[in-house]
């Protein structure tokens, strides 16, 4: 027991005995043994204090804090999970500040209920306190540790039991003696933790943080930390306990006069937030069950996302306004020396969470911004406004200090002010279990002016809410407002009252309590869906870009006034010549425009111009040409917010590290990358796999015929046909490439076999695909595609034979592309299949790919349609067009 709790046992003596002049010989029996404890625990503190060498605390970076509430200790399981996340922290020192186990303080405060209203129950209820951490510590700990810690568990339960049993006896209890018995919570899962770390073969002591945190009392729910004097007790704690690792209580503490207290309402935050402060430390993060600090209640709006960082203004004015981060108070001790916050998951580490820390502020490469510059909202309900208003209050020094010294005279909390320049009146928001007393005190304060006509009226407007709109960028933004008053007008919401701080960190609305979840949906989705308008740059007008181009014209109408999807093409560039323009390209005539208006083409410019119109708030850049140097501004254009479609296979199978680059940006960037058409044009295959992997579903094997060319060849390359003459047949009808040799080398396929490789999860390079070519060696060096085709006839021999000895066998050739995940591979060849198979029965230049999972184990799913040609692979761009616009929040 912390030497300084004499007062509180004096204090517990002399209650039992002014209540006990009838006090039987076990209540005598009892003070006796708190007067026992008392000595046997001070003479040991005494011989501790001055048995210990003195050891320097070192402090600063080197220090991580982690903080783990009730749900993260609450269990057996969740404690071994707390312990290797400790070990897995690499920082050279930990401190780790823990709440009590789940429940237990709720139970602890029940215990003392129950002894004040003389209720026998406490007993039966201290004892479910003994065993639920008894059975943990027996699941938990070893020998030694197990026995010390039983020992002190007992010692601890049956003090209670005496103190809890003169509270019985008075019939009450103080407040400094019920915060010293609700506190052994986090000292039993700070004890059993400690021993759990050194069980794991990490040194460690535990902290009772009584014996450092010195707080004083500032009211009826908080309490102010006396720094100075704790980083004096926090040295000569260290001193005599010193360790690289620390496992200290949260939520307790202890007033100058060592009384034991604690640091009520979100203490174990709190108490976290302190010793970073006390240590200087790198950082502390604080364990929780959510991903992190979402940008709205996640209940309230599915589509909220978590913010990856937010600055200590923001999440102050965040959590003020009832959002799910930190209480204002956890923030102020960090805030000095600049420790960033950051808020976890403890049950999925994957999530990086959200970090608190000075500025949130991100800027890229020419001031171009990541995140909104509204960071969040957030809402307060239950609340009432208070409208005080008449023409004498025009002018009249003093009249808003008396309205609001009549609220505290209540005791209310006032959440919100609103006053126009013109002084006629002061709105107000309180919460509305408060109104009532509030508006009675105002009618009392002001009857002499209401009387006279100088007030018209104390008008009490029930049933409201706040929405509070949240951002350090707002400040000096132009045209947030707008924003917002724009998504709620069109959401048809009235807005009752406005206060906006001069910082403009915060903007509040009230209104009314059933239109609140609607509101905050509308300002949600404008902020981070529902942007509309799109603007477009086209790279590469060629065939699939000119036919995107058409279909756009063709539709452009329809999407605008049926599904208020307004695509506008602001540039088109080829390799040579470039059309820009300022509000959008007339695409009924943009070949014409290209020749009368085109510039030199400036790809940098290109992107300046679609990209620089502030009035459009999303860009899309479509990148329809196969090069190589146009994939590699993928990751620049991400960075830049610029949204990205392709059928460009050349950035997803191009080398395996700048492909990794490329999607770990644009899983950060707030920007959308799809590449449908890569794999098989305006097939869904891409989509398929995504949503298999995204619902749960495991891959092991994707095979199929990935060329519209080759299977237009293969299904063709039938009786007593000539492989040549097919071929020939194939590049007159616009099926191959300028040179077949592109499709026939098998190149084509194994890119899109690395593309769906590493969508499955394989780190694969394209070199690492062996492919079967049918281009002859001989003729892989001809200088032209003419020439290949005149000395193709010599190797038909070859062809037919495989043919032949496929037919014999009553099976078919196919040009199929394999991906088998289970065994980390891919290969592109020359198969056979069985004339039944699903492979052999395609026609044309069809596509078809097959799905073989967990789920799909027995019966592929199987996806088929054509895979070659302008038009569908530009459907597929303009599908995933649309997808974006869907994102964005066009209604699906």
């Amino acid at each position: 027991m912390h030497p300084g709790f004499s007062a509180l046992i004096l204090l517990l003596k002399v209650l039992a005995l002014v209540s006990c002049f009838r006090m039987d010989s076990s209540c005598q029996g009892t003070i006796r043994k708190l007067s026992t404890f008392h000595i046997c625990a001070s003479v040991a503190d005494v011989v501790r204090e001055t048995s210990i060498e003195k050891v320097q605390l070192p402090k600063g970076e080197t220090w991580s804090v982690h903080k783990f509430g009730g749900t993260c200790v609450g269990s057996s399981d969740r404690l071994r999970n707390v312990a290797e996340i400790i070990q897995d922290d690499d920082s050279e020192r930990k401190l780790v500040v823990v709440s009590a186990m789940s429940k237990v303080t709720d139970m602890m405060y029940d215990l003392i209920d129950k002894a004040q209203s003389r209720d026998d129950s406490y007993i039966a209820a201290l004892d479910a306190v003994l065993e639920k951490h008894r059975l943990t510590a027996l699941d938990l700990l070893q020998v030694d540790d197990l026995a010390k810690f039983l020992s002190r568990l007992h010692h601890d339960i049956d003090n209670l039991k005496a103190m809890l049993h003169a509270i019985y006896i008075a019939g009450h209890a103080t407040e400094s003696f019920t915060d010293f018995v609700v506190g052994h919570g986090e000292l039993w899962s700070a004890q059993i933790l400690a021993s759990l770390v050194r069980k794991n073969g990490t040194d460690c002591n535990w902290m009772d943080a009584r014996e450092v945190l010195i707080v004083s009392p500032a009211g009826s729910n908080h309490v102010d930390p006396d720094y100075l004097e704790s980083e004096k007790r926090l040295e000569k704690w260290f001193s005599q306990n010193p360790s690289r690792t620390i496992i200290a209580t949260g939520f307790i503490a202890s007033t100058p006069q060592n009384i034991p207290t604690t640091l009520k309402r979100d203490g174990s935050d709190f108490s976290a937030a302190i010793m970073g402060a006390l240590f200087r430390a790198r950082q502390v993060t604080i364990w929780t069950d959510v991903d992190g600090v979402y940008s709205a209640d996640p209940r309230k709006v599915s589509e909220a996302v978590v913010l990856k960082t937010l600055s200590y203004q923001e999440a102050w004015e965040m959590s003020y306004f009832g959002a799910n981060v930190l209480h204002p108070r956890t923030i102020i001790p960090v805030m000095q020396y600049e420790i960033p916050i950051v808020i976890r998951n403890i049950f999925n580490l994957s999530a990086p969470g959200t970090m608190i820390c000075r500025s949130s502020v991100n800027e890229l490469e020419e001031g171009q911004r990541l995140e909104s510059s509204v960071k969040g909202f957030a809402t307060i309900d239950h609340l009432a406004l208070v409208n005080v208003e008449g023409t004498g209050m025009a002018g009249v020094p003093g009249t808003a200090s008396a309205i609001f010294a009549a609220v505290k005279d209540v005791g209310a909390n006032v959440i919100m002010i609103s006053q126009a320049s013109s002084e006629h009146s002061v709105c107000f928001a309180v919460p509305e279990k408060e109104v009532g007393a509030v508006a009675k005190a105002l009618e009392s304060r002001f009857r002499q002016a209401l009387d006279a006509g100088r007030l018209s009226q104390v008008a009490v407007i029930p049933n409201c809410s706040i929405l509070a709109a949240v951002g350090q960028k707002m400040a000096s933004t132009p045209g947030v407002s707008a924003t917002l008053f724009n998504a709620l007008a069109k959401a048809n919401i009235n807005v009752r009252a406005i206060a906006q701080g001069c910082s403009e960190y915060n903007i509040t609305l009230v209104v009314k309590r059933e239109d609140c979840v609607r509101a905050l949906r509308a300002v949600h989705s404008r902020f981070y869906l529902s942007r509309t308008t799109i603007a477009m740059g086209i790279i590469g007008p060629g065939l699939i870009g000119s036919t995107l181009l058409d279909q756009l014209r063709d539709q452009a109408a329809v999407l605008k006034e049926k599904f208020k999807i307004d695509l506008r093409v602001m540039g088109i560039t080829g390799t040579k010549t470039m059309l820009l323009s300022d509000t959008s390209i007339d695409l009924t005539k943009w070949r014409e425009l290209q020749k009368e208006k085109g510039e030199v083409a400036d790809l940098e410019e290109f992107v300046r111009n679609v990209h620089g119109n502030h009035f459009i708030p999303n860009t899309v850049l479509v990148d329809c040409t196969s090069d190589s140097i146009i994939a590699s501004h993928y990751c620049n254009w991400l960075r830049r917010g610029i949204h990205l479609i392709t059928p460009n296979k050349k950035a997803n199978s191009g080398p395996l590290d700048q492909y990794l680059r490329l999607r770990a940006l644009q899983r950060k960037s707030y920007a959308h990358y799809f590449y449908e058409a890569t794999v098989g044009a305006g097939l869904p295959i891409i989509s398929t796999l995504q949503g298999l992997l995204e619902t749960g579903d495991k891959i092991l094997l994707i095979e199929g015929i990935f060329s519209g060319t080759l299977s237009y060849i293969f299904n063709n390359f039938i009786g007593t046909r000539a492989f040549s003459e097919v071929v020939v047949e194939a590049k007159e009808a616009g099926y191959t490439e300028p040179d077949p040799r592109d499709d026939l080398s098998g190149t084509d396929v194994a890119r899109k076999v690395i593309i769906l490789a590493r969508e499955s999860g394989l780190k694969l390079e394209l070199s690492d695909i062996p492919v079967q070519s049918l281009v002859p060696e001989l003729l892989r060096g001809c200088a032209s595609a003419e020439e290949y085709l005149q000395q193709l006839p010599q190797y038909d021999h070859d062809m037919s034979k495989k043919r032949q000895d496929a037919e014999d066998q009553g099976e078919v050739l196919r040009y199929v592309g394999v991906v088998d995940v289970a065994n980390k591979k891919g290969t592109v060849e020359l198969g056979r299949y069985k004339k039944d198979h699903p492979f052999a029965q395609l026609s044309g230049s069809d596509n078809i790919i097959a799905f073989t999972t967990e789920r799909y184990k027995q019966q592929p799913l199987i996806v088929r349609g054509p895979g070659a040609g302008a038009q569908v692979t530009a459907g597929g761009i303009f599908s995933d067009i649309l997808r974006l616009a869907s994102y964005l929040g066009a209604p699906s």
